[in-house]
């Protein structure tokens, strides 16, 4: 699963940006629990689904159109994601091959779409289940929990705290410490920390972290990349020359690893 947001429903405002409906204290994932990303364009069924959801103990957020659930899907890592096809601006199914190209997050199909080819060619494009409407809250609740079991879902690693050296990165509070020192970070540079603390001793290329953490699959600047580093290493009290955690490997990308201890003099 991806925790690393605010707990709480969500609905879409007329703007178009999205309103929690519950507290924004971060929450662990729990038995029966999930981050739901409901992507319905229809505001009664959309109300509907976040409500029930909510009811039965999830944290629901809700875009209604395929555009706006993609940015939110990518930006905050639901655990699982509802996903309606005959939407307003791009169809369903386009929007989950994309969401497939930058996440390998459950997707459950809701729609009325009923036709057995349809319904083959959208789990064959990445789909992990399809109910067919109408259908109640409890039998989603069900197929949304079924999917999050087969994923194994509460032992993905990005729930994991890394801890390399004195440094420690709890991504369920997004909390970062180092020597005991609580670390400002962005949200970017917390995920940036912890992708490669989970990773430690590994060489990391820019490539994959521009993948991986931005999100970008087909690249993008590797100066973005140095930038956040770097923002990182002063934050951590380092610089690329004299690197405690973050160890530039040049031509290849960068690794993290513990400190080296000194030993005492004379020994």
């Amino acid at each position: 699963m991806m925790p690393r947001r605010p707990c709480g429903a969500a609905q879409h405002r007329p703007n178009g940006t999205l309103r929690r409906h519950v507290g924004a204290a971060a929450c662990p994932i729990v038995r029966g629990v999930a981050q739901v990303l409901v992507v319905e364009d229809d505001p009664t069924i959309r109300t509907a689904l976040v409500r029930g959801l909510t009811e039965r103990g999830h944290a629901v957020a809700s875009a209604p159109t395929g555009l706006a659930g993609l940015e939110h899907a990518v930006g905050h890592r639901p655990d699982v994601v509802v996903l309606d096809l005959g939407l307003p601006d791009v169809d369903g199914t386009a929007v989950l091959r994309m969401l497939r190209g930058v996440s390998r997050v459950p997707v459950v199909v809701a729609t009325a779409r009923d036709d057995e080819a349809e319904i083959v060619a959208v789990l064959d494009a990445g789909a992990d289940d399809y109910v067919v409407k109408p259908f109640s809250a409890a039998q989603l609740d069900a197929r949304i929990r079924a999917v999050l079991r087969r994923g194994g879902g509460g032992d993905d690693p990005h729930d994991t705290e890394a801890v390399v050296g004195g440094l420690r990165i709890d991504p369920r509070s997004r909390q970062a410490s180092v020597d005991g020192r609580p670390l400002e970070l962005t949200p970017r540079e917390f995920d940036l920390l912890h992708y490669l603390a989970a990773r430690p001793g590994r060489v990391v290329s820019k490539r994959e972290l521009l993948t991986e953490v931005w999100q970008l699959p087909y690249g993008g600047a590797d100066k973005t990349v140095d930038v956040h580093l770097s923002w990182l290493r002063r934050k951590l009290g380092e610089t690329a020359q004299q690197a405690r955690y973050l160890h530039s490997v040049r031509g290849v990308g960068v690794r993290i690893a513990a400190p080296e201890i000194s030993a005492p003099d004379g020994e």
